[in-house]
């Protein structure tokens, strides 16, 4: 259970006056996070992660920018106030004990400002809740496979040819994003992923979640969201793992709860499980 505090309330405050939240319509379908030509900002938020991730960016920026400027000013006041014709002669001095003191202090108190606002946003990251769906995540080379665990099925998910795309519903710009087959969760549930590699690092991200996890070869590490929005949402291997590392892509569609209802019968049809898939990794949430 994650524990409330005025530290985290607070960060959460400052977050709701930066986070942007938009939506980006697709011909395919709503293609909700998905990279677009020429951007350079952050993908929609579609979870709570995803705003307080990009608030915190937002307020280092702010501070980053302040202290930039600070210093621009002040190497501009030298150069004007200390040159050779304003002052002929220098001073001889070595120490300034405030002057030290304050660039001593001051940096500390910066980072201690920081550290107020991007712990909490750590800390809801790493603490795992309770989830509703739990979904095992194995990196291949070059490819993902997913299990769900409590549902007894799985299946891979590879990437779509540029030929293939239309008849999956994705327009040519989605090549290298859309896979053959999709990660179905519901809106509004707490979804649990435990993540591993069976090769080589590779690295499980969806980028409107604020979500990236390695996948490191027997170990399971685990993430989570609530995606708050129906839609589907674009991630790819973000982990260097060999020649076709670019040819990985992740693919999340978000449903209501009757349309996942709906798939998970006939997934369990589809994808069932065959007698010899190993099953035995457990998430220590679920217990």
């Amino acid at each position: 259970m994650r524990t409330t505090s005025l530290r985290s309330g607070l960060a959460a405050a400052m977050f709701a006056m930066f986070g942007a939240v938009s939506a980006v319509a697709q011909e395919a379908g709503e293609l909700l996070g998905a990279p677009v030509p020429g951007g350079i900002g952050f993908q929609p938020a579609a979870t709570e992660l995803a705003r307080d991730l990009q608030g915190l960016d937002a307020l280092l920026n702010w501070i980053i920018g302040a202290i930039v400027l600070f210093v621009v000013v002040m190497i501009a006041w030298v150069i004007v106030r200390h040159n050779r014709r304003a002052n002929p002669e220098p001073k001889t001095f070595t120490h300034n004990t405030p002057l030290e003191v304050a660039w001593t202090g001051i940096p500390i108190l910066i980072l201690i400002v920081i550290g107020f606002f991007s712990l909490p946003v750590l800390f809801k990251q790493q603490e795992i809740p309770e989830g509703d769906i739990y979904i095992k995540v194995t990196g291949y080379q070059w490819y993902w496979g997913y299990e769900y665990v409590d549902e007894g099925f799985g299946f891979d998910s590879l990437l779509l040819a540029r030929e293939e795309l239309a008849d999956y519903g994705y327009s040519d710009d989605k090549y290298l994003l859309a896979t053959d087959t999709k990660v179905v969760v519901p809106v509004g549930k707490t979804v649990v992923m435990g993540v591993t590699g069976a090769d080589v690092i590779h690295s499980w991200t969806i980028p409107a979640f604020g979500v990236k996890q390695d996948a490191v070869p027997g170990r399971v590490a685990e993430l989570w969201f609530k995606a708050e929005k129906t839609g589907t949402f674009f991630g790819q291997c973000s982990e260097l793992c060999g020649k076709d590392h670019a040819y990985m892509p992740i693919t999340v569609q978000v449903v209501e709860q009757d349309e996942y209802d709906a798939w998970l019968e006939g997934a369990k049809d589809e994808y069932a499980l065959n007698d010899t898939l190993d099953t035995g990794v457990k998430f220590a949430s679920a217990e």
